[in-house]
């Protein structure tokens, strides 16, 4: 048998803020996005667990039910949970409703639908209630952190607050921000977890307009910001690093 060390994986729960670049999507093992930044510092693999549109629902769904997960878990030197931006955005109709669009048949009217959708969101994400109502997004992530506690007892875990946007799609709208970040500041006190705050690191370019041209999603100065303030939440859980952002 081997006696080589296990090397040491970030296990990282994300949405698509995670994996988006000033393009769009990007493959996981792009270098430039701030969940590989973080890893090639630290010199451990990453496993990047996510989806756009995710919520801190869906990483409790992920944590508990993808076997990626669990085969990275063992070997995870620390979690992060990179959501909560999609949990504070406006959404006019309840999320079940909203993601069952792309179940429907036929797909002349899922098309109908989807179009019809596209029309109302930016015109009624001002009144909307968030997706994801704080107090749940704040459950959803202590479920999250005691299902992984309990299999690693005391592993590092940091989280994150919400970031900004000027997308059009919702109506520029983002009200439900104040309270997802009450609640979730709130639940990471009481567990001493570091929160890293992505409106501090993306604010300045993606309000000047120097993100992706949808309003959302981030340049790779911002991803490289995210990584920056990453780091320094590890370190505050136990995880140092010796080099510096790239």
């Amino acid at each position: 048998m081997s006696s080589e060390p296990v090397r040491k994986a970030l296990l990282v729960f994300a949405d698509s803020l995670s994996y988006y670049g000033p393009q769009g999507g990007l493959p996981a093992d792009d270098p430039r996005i701030w969940p590989n930044i973080v890893a090639r510092q630290l010199d451990w693999d990453l496993e990047l667990i996510g989806r756009i549109g995710w919520t801190s629902r869906d990483v409790w769904w992920a944590a508990t039910q993808d076997p990626r997960a669990w085969a990275a878990l063992p070997r995870a030197g620390a979690v992060i949970f990179a959501t909560s931006g999609m949990d504070s955005l406006p959404s006019p109709l309840p999320t079940a409703l909203r993601e069952s669009i792309r179940y429907i048949r036929p797909p002349w009217l899922r098309r109908v639908i989807r179009d019809g959708y596209g029309w109302i969101q930016p015109r009624l994400s001002p009144v909307a209630r968030p997706a994801l109502p704080p107090k749940l997004s704040a459950d959803y992530l202590e479920m999250t952190r005691g299902a992984i506690d309990f299999n690693r007892p005391g592993i590092p875990i940091v989280a994150s607050l919400p970031s900004v946007h000027i997308a059009d799609t919702y109506g520029n709208a983002h009200h439900g921000r104040p309270g997802t970040v009450s609640a979730i500041t709130d639940w990471a006190a009481r567990h001493d977890i570091p929160l890293v705050d992505l409106k501090a690191a993306v604010a300045e370019e993606i309000l000047a307009g120097r993100g992706n041209p949808d309003g959302i999603h981030w340049n790779f100065t911002a991803h490289e910001a995210v990584a920056e303030l990453m780091l320094k939440a590890l370190a505050e859980v136990g995880v140092p690093h010796e080099k510096s952002c790239d």
